[in-house]
């Protein structure tokens, strides 16, 4: 992670309004192809040409030693899913699809879930869970404003999450981040924090909100197989949504925004 916060001027705002225009069609334009019976590596191959198609790099590719060009997380998978043939979508699993795409030099960083064969094939605390990390990234999102600080955004997401009373675990060991013309810099985002702690947002500011939240435990587990998978220590489900968003004069604007969620 590059250890500066970058303030954007208007001229690499309006490149990662691009970057994130990019990614956000790709994340839409998926949800066709979510169906049972195709493959994680069907996801891979689709998210990958869409991106070159698209004039894009898809920027997990070779990043860190990373074989694919999209993380594709199911059930029980926290982040950072590898794409596989051997992966096959069954009727009511749940999958989250992360996309970043680079293009002319910046990112754009998002993810949404998905439910395959739709929510009529899903469990009821599936759904619930899914809808509970929608909510809680959003009501994250409606804290960044020119004045607060970083950490607000955590306590709002901890301060919901909490009160449900679902014993849902909020996942402390991956966490938002800057990004712009570098995949990942500072302010880190965390989604369990202390009101008025951390950095103080000003316009320019540009980073991700993406919350996980576990059925179970907040606990987690790295495969030492890969070195990328990572599960729920107890293996119940995982469900996480986000957005890059930038720091306007008066708020807030989320340049990854979907338009089908």
């Amino acid at each position: 992670m590059s250890e500066t916060i970058t303030i954007k001027t208007s001229e690499e705002i309006e490149k990662m309004r691009a970057a994130c225009k990019v990614t956000a069609q790709i994340l839409d334009d998926v949800h066709e192809i979510v169906k049972p019976g195709i493959s994680t590596e069907d996801i891979n191959t689709f998210v990958h040409e869409l991106t070159l198609k698209l004039g894009a790099i898809p920027a997990p590719l070779n990043y860190k030693g990373f074989p694919k060009s999209v993380c594709t997380s199911v059930n029980e998978v926290v982040c950072h899913g590898i794409p596989s043939e051997k992966e096959i979508l069954k009727e009511g699993d749940i999958i989250n699809i992360d996309v970043t795409s680079i293009l002319d030099g910046y990112y754009g960083d998002a993810s949404r879930m998905y439910f395959v064969g739709g929510k009529k094939a899903c469990t009821s605390k599936a759904i619930h869970l899914v809808e509970t990390a929608k909510k809680a990234m959003d009501i994250g999102i409606q804290m960044v404003k020119p004045g607060n600080r970083i950490g607000d955004i955590g306590h709002a997401i901890a301060h919901y999450v909490n009160g449900l009373g679902k014993n849902y675990g909020i996942v402390r060991d991956y966490t938002g981040h800057g990004i712009g013309n570098v995949f990942h810099e500072l302010p880190q985002v965390v989604h369990i924090a202390t009101k008025g702690t951390g950095e103080v947002m000003q316009p320019g500011m540009t980073f991700t909100v993406e919350p996980m939240i576990n059925e179970g435990t907040y606990k987690t587990v790295c495969s030492r197989t890969d070195g990328w998978t990572v599960w729920t220590k107890d293996r119940k489900l995982s469900a996480q949504w986000e957005e890059t968003v930038l720091v306007t004069e008066t708020g807030v604007e989320i340049l990854t925004k979907s338009k089908i969620y």
